[in-house]
């Protein structure tokens, strides 16, 4: 093998070992892990994704995370793509001051926000709701979709809105059914990083819930216990967390790779 070729195939090695290691743990006991190094499970137990799958707590876990981060990025989406096409199509007093200021959401912390939004939402009885995670976590989505959005715009021919117009277009039925099917490949990029920052999120999403709503992240710090942590049930739901990303991922993926080509991503 040449040189060439074993670099890339030690570095996809070394990136897939983790979850190798993660998938081989979480067909292994508590007692088995913690008892020695070993490659491949010695005695296979299917027990942790059976607890998985018949708790109520932990597969409610996955059906709430799935839930808000949907309704999130479907509000990012609907919010950003008017607001990158005002960016990329108009110029009025203060557009790059207040796109400059959209993305230094994006830059702050989420534990700056979590008190603010706690208070909030409990008083207006959002606390423990999908609703409520999916728009604490606008703040950070919505900015980083309109930057991504401004740029496949901003690389449209404004001729394309001009001859619309011409032939009789609405602006709505414009945007809809001409200038959204063009950049499609930026809603593509914009939808799988809402997706995956939200779903990768953790603070927010724990402070705004308790019961109702917990995702499943948080149900996660279940495991831990007086006896100390239960690893391969904390090594299952780890494998069917990564689940959701990489199925997301198989659907975008040619769209990522134009927003690399567009330098966007």
């Amino acid at each position: 093998m040449r040189p060439r070729s074993l670099v890339p195939l030690l570095y996809i090695i070394f990136l897939f070992l983790p979850i190798y290691w993660l998938v081989a743990m979480s067909f292994k006991t508590t007692n088995e892990i913690l008892g020695g190094f070993s490659l491949f499970p010695q005695q296979w137990t299917f027990d942790n994704y059976l607890t998985i799958f018949t708790d109520p707590t932990w597969y409610w876990g996955y059906i709430n995370s799935i839930i808000y981060v949907s309704m999130n990025t479907v509000i990012s989406l609907a919010a950003a793509l008017p607001a990158a096409y005002a960016f990329s199509r108009f110029s009025f007093l203060g557009d790059k001051h207040l796109f400059f200021w959209l993305f230094t959401n994006r830059m702050a912390p989420a534990a700056v926000f979590a008190l603010p939004f706690f208070q909030l939402y409990s008083a207006v009885g959002l606390f423990d709701t999908h609703l409520a995670v999916a728009l604490a976590h606008c703040l950070f989505n919505i900015p980083l979709a309109v930057w991504i959005l401004e740029g496949f715009m901003s690389g449209v021919p404004k001729e394309l809105d001009e001859t619309a117009y011409v032939d009789g277009y609405s602006f709505p039925r414009f945007f809809v059914t001409v200038f959204i099917p063009t950049i499609k490949a930026g809603v593509g990029v914009a939808a799988f990083f809402c997706f995956m920052f939200s779903w990768v999120e953790l603070l927010l999403a724990k402070t705004l819930t308790a019961v109702e709503a917990k995702p499943i992240a948080a149900v996660m710090t279940r495991t831990a216990s007086s006896a100390g942590y239960e690893l391969g049930l904390l090594a299952a739901a780890g494998v069917l967390t990564i689940i959701p990303g990489a199925i997301v991922i198989y659907f975008v993926r040619n769209y990522i790779a134009k927003g690399f080509a567009l330098g966007r991503v």
